[in-house]
């Protein structure tokens, strides 16, 4: 099932994401994603998220749709040319998997493989316009595909409390221009900036799906506002998980503040991508606190 199918009926779309493991053994991924994400519309299976190195996303993807569960691909541009990255994109077709999330990615320099070298041969726009030269049965070389050409739900990622809006307007844009069906944001802690950018977003015509993160306390939240771009946690949000260290580490707080945000920016947006950082088991309770 391709999520566009959804926007295009007027659903609002809730999505969650998950990490494969560091290892070869996912069943406590699809366990935990049976349990706690059966009931949202799709799982987003990162890709080597952070440039640290794990199982690919495409083999996560499968088990999680072997299991019942709709997944999203994620495809970064870091690790692969465009060769590795049309092979991929045709085996996710053969294996049923016709969602994806297309990312430029972080640099190897974050990561856990710091001396690895980066790719990068094409980015996020470029790869999009790839996806879209194989869906006309043709590859990025002009050489014709054999049989039936793949078909996914192209999906891209903007920043909405980027400090340049313009700069990530222009992004969006170019990403429309280059395929993109759908989009998930980047985390969002501030209502108003998000509102802001969506009443000039609604231009393209394009659904979105706000991008949210349950922060897990204050110092989590103080890292991201110094080394995430393109996410900011106001003050006030800080202080509420330092007054209570006990309900933040419970996660409790954290949910309030999610469920909060997802009120207050539901009337702009077309879905929620919840980002749960390992706490996949407090996503129902954020849906219920949220009214979803």
């Amino acid at each position: 099932m391709r999520i566009t199918e959804l926007f295009d009926n007027g659903e609002f779309v809730v999505t969650a994401e998950v990490g494969p493991p560091k290892g070869i053994n996912a069943s406590h991924v699809v366990a935990e994603a049976k349990e706690y994400l059966s009931t949202i519309t799709a799982v987003n299976v990162t890709d080597n998220q952070s440039s640290v190195m794990r199982m690919g996303s495409l083999p996560t993807c499968v088990q999680l749709k072997n299991a019942g569960l709709t997944p999203i691909l994620q495809l970064t541009c870091r690790d692969r040319n465009r060769i590795a990255l049309q092979s991929e994109l045709l085996g996710a077709a053969s294996l049923g998997i016709d969602n994806i999330l297309c990312l430029t990615g972080d640099h190897t320099t974050m990561g856990d493989h710091a001396g690895a070298k980066p790719v990068f041969d094409l980015d996020s726009v470029s790869l999009l316009h790839t996806v879209c030269q194989l869906e006309k049965g043709v590859d990025l070389g002009g050489n014709p595909l054999v049989g039936e050409a793949p078909k996914f739900a192209k999906g891209a990622v903007v920043s909405p409390c980027s400090d340049s809006v313009d700069a990530q307007l222009a992004k969006m844009e170019r990403k429309c221009l280059a395929g993109a069906e759908y989009f998930q944001t980047q985390a969002v802690f501030d209502s108003e900036k998000f509102i802001r950018f969506m009443e000039k977003a609604k231009q393209f015509g394009k659904p979105v799906q706000l991008g949210v993160i349950i922060p897990k306390s204050a110092g989590m939240c103080k890292f991201m506002n110094n080394n995430v771009a393109g996410v900011h946690v106001p003050q006030e949000m800080i202080d509420a998980l330092a007054a209570d260290k006990e309900r933040a580490k419970a996660g409790i707080t954290g949910v309030e503040i999610a469920a909060k945000i997802i009120k207050e920016c539901r009337p702009y947006c077309q879905g929620v991508h919840i980002m749960a950082l390992g706490w996949e088991a407090k996503v129902p309770e954020l849906l219920k606190q949220a009214g979803l």
